[in-house]
């Protein structure tokens, strides 16, 4: 089939979208247990999974050529990008200067669990303007229950010397948290460490639900990656059990509110959570992560030999749209099969969601997350809709208090101020308004409780702060900024 060089752009055709690529597949240097993507090398056994120069300068022009919109974002996972080497990157910037219109802004960004960054690395973002997402599950004890490495130990203290570098550097960074069985109960916790030892200002929160069913759940419960001596799961989006890993659904609300109520009362206008920031956008109709908007289809990834799948979280052989040296990239994003992919979020939704007082908030959230029966006897419910529904209808007054704010001239970082008298009002021995049980000043309050967990060494001092960037859906899981969404990590 020849390439397609006529303009495919139709009315249906997206100005923009964001896309995943991932040069290296599904290969890492660390064997996180819950890394459902490292079992997507059995899509393409026997072959050496790293991008040629020839697809590298095909997708970024194709890229390129296919947004009419002035703003592009070039974003790199994995798999774990950094083994691709950092010539890779370099050619990868000459392309984007080869090809972009005189027009365009090329935000570039990176997604690494950071155990290879250095000086070299790190000069290069900086000289780049890279957005670097970091993956990191909270504290040491945290961070190490899951993302350990081939011989079994945890990498957090690889993980942060990458993070030094990056301040070293002066190098824009976010963080991609997953919420997990290990760290579900530790949320204030966890985001107190981004915050104060991190100086984290742009966190992301993506929840691990790793799906299985009665004949994969033992088997799926050990981990995707290859061990001897048993077999090897391919990880497709199948099945309505979940593995011992997976976030709880009423604990995973639970957690997004903990951290919200600090943030409230503290961070508003300062640190930046992703869910925060969209769930306030979503009150003006405005939807900036595919997971809560209406439809979606618009986050397809990249393999590291060109072929595109409908999203990041569909990687498998169902979902498999095309490939980029046979039919142009624009093409595929917009082919009746991607485009019934993504309105499906929509068209799918069950009776239990149609009616639900959260549903322009949370519009049924993530298709791959959708296996459980609704309370109508439905399939098709979001495993995480208890967990969502109440942080939904938590955080609604604080959030409509922020939307008057906008609508009036006004920050919505003066909803702290707000807060705090309301708080004056309660007193400090009334229940915390988090819903923990416990008294406010013991929980949310001036006395709250200090972390269990140990910190790491005060980072070196930087020359300035980075930037802040809405990332939204775009490092992700595994996140993106894209992503959001949950992406591989």
């Amino acid at each position: 089939m020849a390439l397609l060089t006529a303009d495919p752009r139709t009315a249906e055709t997206p100005p923009c979208f964001h896309l995943l690529a991932k040069p290296s597949g599904s290969t890492c240097n660390i064997d996180c247990t819950y890394c459902f993507f490292l079992s997507k090398e059995a899509l393409y056994p026997n072959e050496k999974t790293r991008m040629s120069d020839a697809t590298l300068e095909a997708y970024i022009r194709q890229l390129l050529e296919s947004h009419r919109t002035k703003e592009v974002t070039v974003a790199w996972q994995g798999g774990e990008p950094t083994l691709m080497k950092l010539e890779f990157f370099r050619k990868s910037v000459e392309f984007v200067e080869k090809y972009r219109r005189p027009d365009q802004v090329v935000q570039h960004t990176f997604q690494t669990n950071g155990i290879l960054l250095d000086d070299e690395w790190c000069a290069f973002f900086k000289e780049h303007n890279f957005l670097v997402g970091l993956s990191v599950d909270g504290p040491r004890e945290l961070h190490n229950a899951y993302r350990i490495d081939r011989a079994r130990q945890g990498t957090f203290d690889k993980v942060m010397k990458g993070w030094h570098y990056l301040r070293k550097h002066a190098v824009d960074f976010n963080i991609l948290c997953t919420v997990n069985a290990a760290n579900q109960k530790h949320g204030r916790t966890v985001y107190r460490f981004f915050r104060d030892e991190m100086k984290a200002r742009w966190v992301q929160f993506i929840p691990i639900v790793e799906r299985a069913s009665a004949d994969t759940i033992d088997i799926a419960n050990l981990g995707w990656s290859d061990q001897p001596g048993r077999k090897r799961l391919l990880y497709t989006q199948s099945g309505d059990l979940v593995t011992t890993r997976s976030v709880g659904a009423e604990q995973y609300g639970r957690f997004l509110v903990d951290i919200f109520e600090e943030w409230v009362r503290h961070d508003v206008g300062h640190i930046f959570v992703q869910m925060f920031d969209v769930t306030l956008e979503a009150y003006f109709g405005r939807h900036l992560l595919c997971i809560h908007a209406p439809t979606c289809g618009y986050g397809p990834a990249l393999e590291y030999n060109g072929d595109v799948y409908s999203c990041d979280h569909f990687v498998e052989p169902l979902y498999k749209l095309g490939n980029i040296h046979k039919t142009d990239l624009l093409q595929l994003v917009a082919s009746p099969a991607q485009r019934k992919f993504g309105d499906n979020k929509r068209d799918l939704l069950t009776p239990q969601c149609q009616r639900c007082e959260v549903r322009p908030l949370c519009n049924g959230g993530c298709p791959k997350d959708r296996f459980i029966q609704s309370s109508d006897g439905d399939l098709g419910q979001n495993y995480l809709c208890a967990g969502l529904y109440h942080f939904f209808t938590h955080t609604r007054p604080a959030m409509q208090t922020m939307g008057r704010l906008l609508q009036s001239g006004r920050p919505p970082s003066d909803v702290m101020q707000l807060t705090a008298v309301e708080d004056e009002k309660r007193g400090p021995y009334a229940l915390c308004p988090c819903g923990s049980g416990q008294k406010f000043r013991f929980c949310h309050g001036n006395r709250a409780p200090q972390s269990p967990f140990s910190g790491v060494i005060p980072a070196t001092p930087v020359r300035k702060e980075g930037r802040v960037l809405q990332m939204h859906a775009a490092i992700s899981p595994r996140a993106s900024p894209h992503d959001e969404q949950e992406k591989s990590a």
